[in-house]
């Protein structure tokens, strides 16, 4: 029995100097830089100032009408692209898991919007809604006549939210679409032979058979598509500044002034994490069930 336990105990210290490398690397690239947002979040903190003010930066940004249109601007955002790109990346992932000829020319293209590098279809983007040569408002709007000559999708906070939303969605669908076609090929095909059998309608065995192997996955690329889109910085400030989303929020006010606000920003990205948190919970247990 000893020497059993003496063996336990060896197998226990081996295992923790395995790990102690990894835990020690994300204990200085997470633990360190959360502590010290929260630490200099208590502070007005500047380029030249350090000082503690408690809990003001916190009572600033909860009494902050800004702060609070930019948070459901951001809650719509997330809302509308993961919702998007769960249905787009579905119906193609429903599409390309059918034998027809071409199909793998097919899935490769699909991906392209998801490997090509975002600062070259920003561009892209921004030309063809450009107000003054875009294509976009040349023809629909001083050709065809369906919207204003004059609208500005990109310099308008509504519009750019809208062209922010859809860009977001069309780049980022192949990535639900890729997770959802793995999950599609490796359900048995004796569920739908079966079903057949029983003489159930294609749309039944959708329902019943289609959705509920891929629910697990679907809530799962929600849950990393809804973090990784509520903090979504570099596509919608690239689209346009005018989205007015929260991560474009937080720059303003620590780059995109003379006098920066560290100790706000920090206060705002602690109150950030606090409600992700509370969600992220939320979710896991009512949705995934873990």
């Amino acid at each position: 029995m000893q020497s059993v336990s003496t063996m336990l105990k060896n197998e226990n210290r081996l295992g923790w100097r395995l790990v102690s490398p990894t835990v020690v690397l994300l204990m200085v690239l997470i633990l360190y830089p959360v502590v010290y947002n929260i630490y200099i979040s208590f502070f007005d903190y500047g380029i030249t100032r350090s000082t503690f003010v408690g809990i003001d930066n916190y009572l600033r940004v909860l009494k902050d009408g800004a702060f609070w249109k930019s948070f459901f601007i951001t809650i719509g955002f997330t809302l509308m692209t993961v919702g998007g790109s769960l249905l787009l990346g579905l119906g193609v992932a429903l599409m390309l898991n059918k034998e027809f000829k071409g199909r793998s020319i097919v899935r490769t293209i699909v991906l392209l919007p998801y490997i090509t590098p975002l600062i070259s279809i920003v561009f892209s983007w921004q030309y063809i809604f450009d107000p003054s040569l875009g294509p976009f408002v040349e023809i629909f709007g001083r050709q065809l006549g369906w919207i204003s000559p004059q609208l500005d999708l990109l310099n308008n906070s509504n519009n750019a939210f809208i062209v922010a939303s859809v860009f977001n969605i069309w780049r980022n669908f192949p990535f639900v679409y890729l997770m959802i076609l793995s999950r599609l090929q490796s359900i048995p095909d004796e569920y739908y032979e079966a079903a057949e059998m029983d003489g159930a309608t294609p749309w039944k065995k959708f329902t019943n058979i289609t959705l509920p192997e891929l629910y697990f996955v679907m809530g799962a690329v929600a849950l990393m598509r809804g973090i990784w889109n509520f903090y979504k910085f570099d596509e919608v400030y690239l689209i346009s500044k005018k989205a007015g989303t929260l991560p474009i929020f937080i720059y303003e006010r620590v780059i995109g002034t003379t006098s920066p606000e560290f100790g706000v920003a920090a206060a705002i990205a602690t109150v950030l994490m606090v409600i992700m948190l509370g969600l992220i919970t939320m979710y896991v247990k009512k949705v995934l069930k873990w």
